[in-house]
C-alpha cells in the first residue's frame, strides 16, 4: 500500500482469520469461533485492547494454522461487542466493523498472534460520475429487492438512505451471494469511485442471476401444475379402466416402457426413435391395431444386444486344444483359424474377414464353425439358408405389411442376448432368387468389414452394428454364390478325408460317441481296423463320415440286440473284416480294381471327385473304319476333348510310333470308360487315354500296376492336376506300385501324408513321350519303332514298303 493512504501511525492488535467471510466497516455481523488461537485473540482484545481486533480473510478456507502468506493483505479493525460461550467449547461473537487496515510483522505475542496495521485512508477519483452512480446503484438495489425476498425491507430501505459512495459500496456487498474472492477485492479498493463501480457490477450481476432464477421457478412451477393436471387425468383413467374390469394400466405399461429406454445402453438414434413410438402410444387406444404394431416395434428394439457384449477371452493354445480335439486332420483350415484368433487379439478386435469353409458334405464345416465358438468363448448362433428365397428373410419386412417382422441377423441376436456371438450362415451355396427378391445380393452389406457397422433393417428402419459379429459361413459349392458375395469372403477350403483319415475320426471320435449314445460301455463292443476300413470302402462313398457314423451305430444297435437277447451286459463282441456282412449285410460299394495281367488298350488313370479319389480304367478298341473316335462311359465335354487331344497327339507321333501317315482314315477308335452310370469329366485324364490309343494302335499291353494322372497339350506337355493325395491314395488301395504324375505336381507332395506315399514308386514326367515307356510293357526302342504291331488292324496301319526306323524318345 502506498504510504499515501496511511493515515496514522501503526497499532498492534491481537490478530483472527476469516474462513469465507469478509468483514466491512461499519458492518455488523455474528461469528462462530472455536480455534484455540482465534479465540485467545478474541479474549485478548476484551481485556486488553479496549475490545478491538483486526478480522481478515483466509487465502484458502481449508487451513488450520495460517501463515504469513496465507493472509490477504487488507482486513478490517473491528470491535467486540458480545461474546457468548457455548457447551461445545465454540463462542459465539458479534463483532461491528470500523475500518480497513493493511497489516505487517505477524508474530507471536504473549497471550496471542498480533499484528502490525496501518489504518488506510480513502481517495476519489472521478468525481463527477458518482451522483449518477449512485443513482444507477440505487435502481439496481431497487430491482434486487424484488427478486430476492431473503434481503429484508429495513435493510434495503436503509441502504436506499444513504448517500455516501464509500458508505453505500461497504453496506451493499456482505449482502450480495458472491463467492469471497470477489468480496475481498471491493475491500482492497480504497478509491470510493472504483469501489463503488466493483460494487454495481456485482449487484448488477446478481440482479440478472436472479431474474433468471425467477424464470426458472416458474417454468418449474408451471411443468409441476401441468404435471399436476396429467397426474389427476391418468389417475381418472385408471378409475376408468378398473370400472371396466382391466387390471393392466396401458398407461404405466408406457411409462415403463420409457423408462427402461432411457435406462438401457442404446444409440442415441434408436433410443430417440423408440421414445418417439413410445409418445405415440400415449395417444393410442389399446385395443386398437396400430397399438399392438407400435407396441411390438418398440419391444424389438428394447429387446436387441445393441452394446451388450459378452467377455472375449483368445487364449491361442487353448484354442488350439479345442481345435484338435474336437477334429481329426483339417491342418489347414485349423492354422487359418488360430491365425485369424491371433489377429484379433493383437488388434484388440480389428474388423477382420469373413470366413466361409467350402468343401463336400460331412467333412466338418459346421462343426469346426462350434468348436471355434467354444474356444473363443462366444456364443453360437446358426442360420441356415439352404432354399431362403426371399430378400426380407435377411434385411426384414417394412412395417407398412402385415404381420411384419425384423430379418434372420436380427431375430437371432435377439435369441442370443449378446452383440458379439459366432455367427454360422450354413448352406450359403444354397439360396435361390425369385421375384421376392434376392437374399445373396441382401448379404453384400451384412458381410462387408467395411459397411456392416451401419447394416439396416427394414423393419427397424436403424442402423444397426454388425462389425462385433464372427461371421463364418458354409458352401459345397462356389459355382452358385454371387461374385460380390464371394469376393467379401475368405475362403477356406476343406477337402474330403482321406481313407487314413477316416479310420482315425471313426475310432478316435465316431466310435465312443455312438457307444455312449447307445447306453453301451466301452469293452461291450470291439472294432478292428481292417473291419473300419472295410466299412470305408464298401459300406460307404462319401468325402465326410456322416455315412460311416450311421453304419457304426448300426453295428452298435446289432451289438445292443445281442447283449439283451443273451442278457449279458458284459459281453464283448467282437467285430471282424470277415464277420462284417453279418452285422452290415452285402456290400453297398465297389472299388474299381486294377487288371490282374497287362492287357492291350486298357490304361489305369487316377481320378478326383468329392466323395475322395478313384481308380479309372480307360479301355480302347479298333475297328476297320473311316476314322471316326466314339467315346462312352458318361464322358463330359472336357474329358471328350481329351480324348481328342490325345488322338491328335497320337497322329502328329505317327511316323516315331512306325504308324501309317492316313492310318486314322482307315480305323475307327472306341474309348470306353466302365462304371458307366456315374459321369465322368475332366482334364486329367489326358496322359491315360493317350497311353490307352497308343496300346491299342501298337498292340503293346500297358502294365497292370501302373497309373496315371495328368492333363495333355496337343503337343504332348503333360500339365498339372488337382486333388493329388485323394488320387495317390486310391493307387495304394488297388495295390498300384508305379505313379505317374506331372512334374509340376512335385511340390505338392509335402500335403501328402507319409503312410499314402509308402510303397509307392513315383514317376514325374514332363512330356508324353517320357510317360508310354514307363507304362507300356516295352522298351523305348520297341515303342517309336513300330516292330511291337501285331494286331491285323495294326498290321495295315504300317507305312507301305519298309518298317519304320527306330527313333529315340523325345
Amino acid at each position: 500500500m502506498s504510504d499515501a493512504m496511511r493515515v496514522e501511525a501503526f497499532l498492534e492488535l491481537p490478530v483472527m482469520p476469516l474462513r469465507e467471510v469478509i468483514m466491512f466497516p461499519r458492518s455488523v455481523m455474528p461469528l462462530f469461533v472455536g480455534r484455540e488461537p482465534s479465540i485467545k485473540a478474541i479474549e485478548a482484545a476484551q481485556n486488553f485492547y479496549n475490545k478491538q481486533i483486526f478480522l481478515v480473510a483466509q487465502r484458502k478456507a481449508d487451513l488450520e494454522k495460517p501463515q504469513d502468506d496465507d493472509l490477504c493483505a487488507v482486513g478490517v479493525v473491528s470491535r467486540v461487542l458480545q461474546m457468548l460461550r457455548l457447551p461445545d467449547g465454540t463462542i459465539k461473537v458479534l463483532f461491528e466493523g470500523l475500518y480497513r487496515a493493511h497489516w505487517e510483522n505477524l508474530h507471536e505475542g504473549a497471550r496471542c498472534v498480533l499484528v502490525r496495521i496501518h489504518r488506510l485512508g480513502a481517495t476519489t477519483t472521478r468525481r463527477d460520475e458518482l451522483p449518477a452512480l449512485v443513482r444507477a446503484v440505487h435502481e439496481a438495489l431497487e430491482e434486487y429487492g424484488k427478486n430476492n425476498k431473503k434481503i429484508s425491507q429495513e435493510t434495503l430501505m436503509s441502504m436506499l438512505a444513504l448517500q455516501d459512495p464509500g458508505l453505500l459500496a461497504d453496506a451493499l456487498v456482505p449482502h450480495l451471494r458472491v463467492d469471497y474472492h470477489k468480496k475481498q477485492e471491493v475491500l482492497e479498493l480504497c478509491d470510493v469511485t472504483v469501489r463503488l463501480e466493483r460494487a454495481y457490477e456485482l449487484l448488477q450481476g446478481e440482479v440478472d442471476l436472479a431474474s433468471v432464477e425467477k424464470r426458472i421457478k416458474n417454468r418449474v412451477k408451471t411443468q409441476m401444475e401441468r404435471n399436476q393436471r396429467e397426474y389427476y387425468l391418468n389417475e381418472q383413467i385408471k378409475a376408468i379402466n378398473k370400472e371396466m374390469g382391466r387390471d393392466d394400466d396401458p398407461q404405466e405399461e408406457v411409462a415403463e416402457l420409457a423408462q427402461k429406454l432411457r435406462e438401457r445402453d442404446m444409440p442415441k438414434e434408436a433410443r430417440l426413435k423408440a421414445l418417439g413410438e413410445v409418445k405415440k402410444l400415449r395417444t393410442m387406444p389399446p385395443s386398437s391395431a396400430e397399438y399392438t404394431v407400435v407396441r411390438n416395434y418398440v419391444d424389438w428394439i428394447l429387446d436387441l444386444p445393441w452394446n451388450n457384449l459378452k467377455h472375449v477371452d483368445i487364449n491361442i493354445e487353448k484354442a488350439r486344444g479345442i481345435l484338435d480335439g474336437d477334429h481329426y486332420g483339417l491342418e489347414k483350415p485349423k492354422e487359418r483359424i488360430l491365425e485369424y484368433l491371433a489377429v484379433q487379439k493383437l488388434s484388440h478386435g480389428l474388423k477382420g474377414p469373413i470366413l466361409c469353409f467350402v468343401g463336400p458334405p460331412g467333412v466338418g464345416k459346421t462343426s469346426l464353425a462350434k468348436s471355434v465358438a467354444r474356444a473363443t468363448g462366444r456364443d453360437y448362433v446358426h442360420l441356415s439358408l439352404g432354399g431362403v428365397h426371399d430378400e426380407a428373410e435377411i434385411r426384414g419386412h417394412r412395417r407398412t405389411y402385415v404381420g411384419s417382422m425384423p430379418g434372420k441377423i436380427i431375430q437371432s441376436l435377439k435369441r442370443v442376448k449378446f452383440n458379439n456371438p459366432l455367427f454360422c450362415l450354413d448352406e450359403i451355396d444354397k439360396m435361390t432368387s425369385d421375384y421376392r427378391g434376392d437374399p445373396a445380393s441382401a448379404l453384400l452389406e451384412g458381410l462387408d468389414p467395411e459397411q456392416n457397422n451401419m447394416f439396416m433393417d427394414h423393419y427397424l428402419d436403424l442402423e444397426y452394428d454388425l462389425s462385433k459379429i464372427f461371421f463364418i459361413t458354409t458352401a459345397n459349392s462356389l459355382h452358385s454364390i454371387p461374385p460380390p458375395l464371394l469376393d467379401r469372403m475368405e475362403l477356406i477350403e476343406l477337402s474330403s478325408y482321406l481313407e487314413t483319415e477316416k479310420r482315425h475320426i471313426a475310432q478316435r471320435f465316431l466310435l465312443p460317441r455312438q457307444i455312449t449314445e447307445h447306453g453301451l460301455q466301452e469293452h461291450n463292443i470291439r472294432l478292428s481296423e481292417n473291419a473300419v476300413l472295410e466299412i470305408i470302402r464298401t459300406y460307404t462313398r462319401e468325402a465326410g463320415v456322416r455315412n460311416l457314423e450311421r453304419e457304426i451305430a448300426t453295428l452298435c444297435r446289432k451289438t445292443a440286440i445281442r447283449l439283451v437277447e443273451e442278457d449279458d451286459l458284459e459281453k464283448c463282441v467282437a467285430i471282424t473284416r470277415s464277420s462284417l456282412q453279418s452285422f452290415l449285410g452285402v456290400t453297398k460299394y465297389r472299388h474299381e480294381e486294377r487288371e490282374d495281367s497287362p492287357q492291350v488298350g486298357v490304361c489305369a488313370g487316377l481320378a478326383y471327385n468329392q466323395r475322395g479319389g478313384e481308380i479309372l480304367l480307360v479301355e480302347t478298341s479298333l475297328m476297320n473304319g473311316a476314322g471316326h473316335i466314339v467315346t462312352t462311359g458318361q464322358l463330359g465335354d472336357v474329358m471328350t476333348e481329351s480324348a481328342k487331344a490325345a488322338l491328335s497327339y497320337v497322329r502328329s507321333r505317327a511316323d516315331l510310333l512306325g504308324l501309317a501317315p492316313r492310318f486314322y482314315r482307315k480305323v475307327d477308335i472306341h474309348v470306353h470308360v466302365p462304371s458307366g452310370a456315374t459321369p465322368k469329366d475332366g482334364p486329367s485324364a489326358g496322359i491315360t487315354l493317350a497311353t490307352s490309343i497308343t496300346s491299342a494302335l501298337l498292340g503293346i499291353p500297358v502294365r497292370n500296376d501302373v497309373a496315371m494322372t495328368g492333363e495333355i497339350s496337343l503337343r504332348g506337355r503333360v500339365l498339372p492336376i488337382g486333388g493329388l493325395r485323394e488320387k495317390l491314395l486310391a493307387a495304394r488301395r488297388s495295390s498300384i506300385k508305379r505313379v505317374i504324375l506331372p512334374a509340376d505336381n512335385k511340390k505338392d507332395l509335402k500335403e501328402v501324408p507319409d503312410e499314402v506315399l509308402r510303397n509307392l514308386e513315383l514317376i514325374f514326367v514332363e512330356h508324353v513321350d517320357e510317360v508310354l515307356p514307363h507304362a507300356l510293357a516295352a522298351g523305348a526302342e520297341e515303342i517309336f519303332s513300330g516292330r511291337a504291331t501285331v494286331s491285323p488292324i495294326c498290321h495295315s496301319l504300317r507305312p507301305a514298303g519298309s518298317a519304320a526306323q527306330s527313333r529315340p524318345a523325345q
